[in-house]
């Protein structure tokens, strides 16, 4: 081994031991043996150049993972054992050997401390492109997490937020048009897709329905969940703008869908508006949607209406008495009008309608038709039934007779009493507690109703039959002609239909049909060992044709009108 590799060797060890050179021994030996030799070479010279020095010290801070502590081995290494180990101490002088010293340690501070800025700055570059990728990241995910609040994940259209929001900027964008529409489209029966196929299988005819909406040329569809889609029309000039993609919506939809191998025939509805921008809130434009595609449903289905606002003030009216029905019947202000049914015979009042009444604060008094249809479609017929019901016949145990039976009482049930599985044992309930004799009591049910009665509806006329509590059939001759229902239905009365009634006075053929009608109708109740009452009796004339006719009973303005109290 040369003096040179032996210094290199030693050098280069030291170095290693006060930092990490990522080399091989072998890597090393050889690097740190150039750069003795380049010390050599520079300290014999005939003229000589420090630079060298200067260069060797940026050349050992190239090396990146020598820390500043292998400056201060080199030093030492250098100053001490240099000379001696070359065999130069006779030959260079000591000033040489200085003056490389500290060039090398200018070179090597040098090379490291721009070593230090160029890691600084490659730091901070590092840190600006990082931060601008995580912008960019974010507002990718911004722009992810937006389109998915406002589109619908099945179908991919945009959802009721994105509608709403639109709407909303129809009135502050300027460049937004002056007029637009809203088409709110509902598909029919679409609960029956999810029944019968599962809900797989609605996912995917609500993406189906959703591509042929989207492929309309008019206005941008929007899925609003369920089974409810929107078609958004900006720069409407009238009505026409917006029926016209109703119409091309609703024919869209009328062509069968495959699904899962079914071929399903599919209709819809819609609900369609169009006005001025600043004709009220534009989102208001989308609750109108919704109540003209509540009356298309309504009307039968697979139409559109348009949105008016006389029939809604009609349906917000309907809508707020049906909502006071509660506190009204708390408060007392449902009661009851009597009207006697007379033995045409012997002109004796047998038994007493009472019929329902509702003395209204701000309305006055209210007759039937203007709230019990409303109490049957909220379902608040039951309490109130049972109420009115438990008011008759309270009212019926106060009547006596003239030496004779006291009249009953008869009280009309809707078609959600009659089907309440409970109705027998309440009616039970309430004739024990006001101590009313059951055969006191009839109750009367339409013709419609006995029809299309099943399960509990006959169950509780059964089992009110049983209890000797009296059923008449209403309005009868109205209905359809088959009368298996009369079989299965133990009723002891009818009532004729006042229609019938009113002609008798009538001339020609229509009175004589009418009048033929009514003698077949009483035949078929004496028949069927039923007692039959006729209503709406107004004139004399009438009476004495059902009397020669055979009816038994009759009610009317002729022979009494409804009245507050009885008798």
């Amino acid at each position: 081994m040369t003096p040179v590799e032996r210094f290199a060797r030693e050098w280069g060890r030291s170095v290693h031991d006060a930092s990490y050179v990522l080399l091989t021994g072998a890597e090393r030996d050889a690097f740190f043996v150039d750069l003795t030799k380049r010390i050599a070479a520079a300290l014999t010279a005939e003229l000589f150049d420090p630079a060298v020095g200067y260069q060797v010290g940026v050349d050992l801070a190239s090396t990146e993972e020598i820390a500043p502590e292998a400056l201060g081995r080199t030093i030492t290494e250098l100053s001490t054992r240099l000379l001696s180990t070359l065999d130069l101490s006779g030959v260079v002088g000591r000033e040489r050997v200085t003056a490389l010293v500290e060039a090398l340690s200018m070179g090597y501070s040098t090379a490291l401390h721009d070593h230090t800025l160029d890691r600084q700055e490659a730091v901070r570059r590092a840190d600006i492109v990082a931060r601008s990728e995580a912008e960019q990241a974010l507002r990718r995910s911004e722009e992810r997490l937006r389109h998915a609040a406002l589109h619908d994940s099945r179908t991919g259209l945009p959802n009721r937020a994105q509608l709403t929001q639109w709407l909303g900027e129809l009135r502050t964008d300027p460049a937004a048009p002056a007029r637009f529409g809203v088409c709110l489209i509902g598909l029919d029966r679409f609960r029956a897709v999810n029944n019968s196929l599962g809900y797989a299988a609605g996912d995917r005819l609500l993406a189906a329905a959703a591509e042929r909406l989207a492929d309309l040329p008019e206005g941008v569809a929007c899925h609003l969940g369920g089974d409810e889609f929107a078609l958004l029309v900006r720069g409407t000039t009238g009505p026409e703008d917006a029926i016209k993609p109703a119409d091309r919506a609703l024919a869209a939809l009328r062509t069968p869908f495959e699904v899962d191998g079914h071929e399903l025939p599919m209709s819809a509805s819609a609900g369609v508006v169009e006005r001025a921008v600043d004709d009220g809130d534009p989102a208001d434009a989308l609750r109108a949607a919704a109540m003209a595609l509540h009356w298309a449903k309504v009307d039968g289905r697979d139409r559109w209406r348009f949105f008016d606002e006389e029939r809604n003030a009609r349906a917000v009216a309907r809508y707020r008495l049906s909502a006071a029905m509660p506190g009204a019947l708390a408060r007392g202000e449902f009661g009851l009008a009597y009207q006697p049914m007379v033995n045409l015979a012997t002109g004796a009042v047998v038994g007493v309608e009472c019929l329902a009444r509702w003395d209204h604060p701000e309305l006055g008094r209210l007759l039937p038709g203007r709230f019990i249809t409303l109490a049957e479609d909220s379902g608040f017929i039951l309490p109130l039934g049972m109420h009115l019901l438990e008011m008759a016949c309270r009212q019926a145990v106060r009547w006596h007779g003239d030496g004779g039976e006291p009249p009953f009482v008869s009280v009309n049930l809707a078609a959600r009493q009659l089907c309440h599985p409970g109705l027998a044992a309440e009616v039970a309930v309430v004739l024990d507690r006001v101590g009313l004799p059951p055969h006191r009591l009839q109750l009367e049910i339409t013709e419609h109703a006995a029809m299309t009665a099943e399960g509990d509806a006959v169950d509780n006329v059964r089992a009110l039959a049983g209890m000797a509590v009296r059923v008449a059939l209403d309005d009868f001759g109205t209905g359809y002609c088959g009368l298996s229902y009369l079989r299965r239905l133990p009723v002891q009365a009818i009532k004729l239909a006042g229609s019938f009634v009113a002609g008798l006075d009538g001339d020609g053929p229509t009175g004589r049909t009418d009048e033929a009608v009514l003698r077949a109708l009483i035949q078929l109740g004496h028949t069927l060992r039923l007692t039959v009452t006729a209503e709406g009796i107004e004139s004399e004339h009438q009476r004495a044709r059902l009397h020669a006719l055979g009816c038994d009973l009759g009610q009317g303005w002729l022979l009494g009108r409804p009245k507050p109290s009885f008798p």
